[in-house]
């Protein structure tokens, strides 16, 4: 009898526990850069007592922090790609955790606004260089259950602050605002320097023993450079900014919808009112839908899942434009809003890998969340038209179309263009 020894190396091995560890440490590294961008709201008031910067101009500093964060990934994305399976996500893990760090740290000992936002612009590039990474992680480890696997990573990110944001209040409440950026900066960004040297990216045919996946993937990789050719990249693209940009327009104004509703101070529940409950719940829901819907496209393929969750989204938004006066109404469909909004940063990275192949897959999806940045710039345009009708109505009717629009695309342009693409 032969015996086969087998080591952590092996595609046995990889398939299992060694994976499982490798996504692990990056939703970890996920939830420690989450409340760059969630729990940065908690610092705006104390700097604006702290030293008289409006409003404005400090939240100029989270607008520099979202950029960046966001469009300088496809850099980051190829450095990981292409530095080598051990090295690569070891060095962008490594330097966006000394970057997270040092960004909270000038923050911290800031004195005019050029310093804040010299923070912002490391903090955002840091906190770059982790997310792509981390997320080119998980689609490259787990081309069977690439949905599931993206959307729980994405969801350390988006669900992260939850538990840090009770913390950072007492800190600012006892220590002051400058207490908490410098110790929860050094503090994240030492433990995902720790981190990052656990991490490493699959070798070639190290997932051979793993289960074929139940939906269709590139018969080869593309370059960067490929993709930004190819009909079928644009169109995500598209399909991502209209997305992104109608659960912005809603997302990001219901506070001041709440208010217009007249339900600021209205009561639902163990005395929290309606704002305040959707809030929490809302938070909820956007975490839980990346994994959720993930999940769901592993089984049924992309494109449906995508029709499934963007359809509904689209019945949501209506629902809450015409219904959401009531205060429990408003807490439903603002809920049902972010469980069909989240998913787009599992559904998007996933097709995106199963197209164009999981060698170059950091870059290539990097360079399709830029759609985030370039979505974000539309959301004022939710404002031009409430102020233009006189009410939030048309918003959500807008917000509506532009889903019912991307569940067609997905139906009848992306899916036949990708499977003529894969298998022309």
């Amino acid at each position: 009898m032969t015996t086969v020894s087998t080591t952590a190396d092996t595609p046995a091995t990889a398939s299992s526990a060694t994976r499982w560890s490798q996504l692990i440490v990056a939703i970890i590294c996920m939830i420690l850069i989450a409340n760059l961008q969630y729990g940065w709201t908690l610092f705006v008031n104390p700097m604006n007592q702290a030293h008289g910067w409006s409003i404005k101009s400090i939240q100029f500093a989270f607008s520099i922090f979202v950029a960046l964060e966001t469009w300088l990934t496809p850099i980051w994305g190829w450095i990981a790609d292409n530095t080598g399976t051990r090295v690569g996500p070891k060095l962008m893990i490594a330097l966006g955790g000394i970057l997270v760090a040092l960004g909270w740290i000038v923050n911290s000992e800031a004195q005019s606004l050029e310093m804040l936002y010299f923070g912002a612009v490391l903090a955002g590039t840091g906190g770059g260089a982790v997310y792509a990474t981390c997320v080119g992680q998980a689609v490259k480890w787990f081309p069977d259950r690439r949905g599931l696997a993206v959307g729980l990573t994405a969801a350390g990110y988006g669900a992260g602050a939850a538990l840090t944001v009770v913390p950072i209040r007492a800190v600012i409440a006892s220590g002051g605002y400058a207490a908490a950026f410098f110790w929860f900066g050094l503090i994240q960004g030492g433990v995902v320097f720790i981190l990052a040297w656990l991490l490493r990216a699959p070798e070639p045919g190290e997932l051979a023993n793993v289960a074929a996946p139940k939906v269709a993937q590139a018969a080869r990789n593309f370059s960067p450079s490929e993709i930004l050719s190819t009909p079928v990249f644009w169109v995500l693209y598209i399909m991502f900014i209209m997305v992104a940009a109608s659960g912005l327009m809603a997302t990001a104004q219901i506070a001041p919808i709440a208010k217009d509703f007249g339900l600021t101070n209205a009561i639902v529940f163990w005395g929290a009112t309606a704002l305040s409950a959707a809030l929490v719940i809302d938070n909820i829901c956007n975490g839980a839908a990346r994994p959720l819907f993930g999940w769901v496209s592993d089984h049924i393929g992309r494109e449906y899942t995508m029709a499934i969750a963007f359809g509904l989204g689209g019945i949501a938004y209506w629902l809450l434009g015409t219904l959401g006066h009531a205060p429990w109404a408003f807490v439903l469909f603002a809920a049902l809003i972010f469980l069909t909004w989240g998913e787009i940063y599992s559904l998007f990275p996933s097709t995106c890998t199963d197209t164009f192949g999981s060698k170059f897959a950091t870059v290539n999806l990097s360079l399709l969340y830029t759609a985030k940045g370039a979505s974000a710039f539309l959301v004022p345009v939710a404002n031009i038209i409430k102020s233009a009708t006189g009410g939030w109505h048309m918003v959500f009717v807008i917000t509506a179309i532009m889903n019912f629009i991307v569940v067609a695309l997905a139906l009848f342009v992306l899916k036949p263009m990708r499977q003529k693409f894969m298998h022309g």
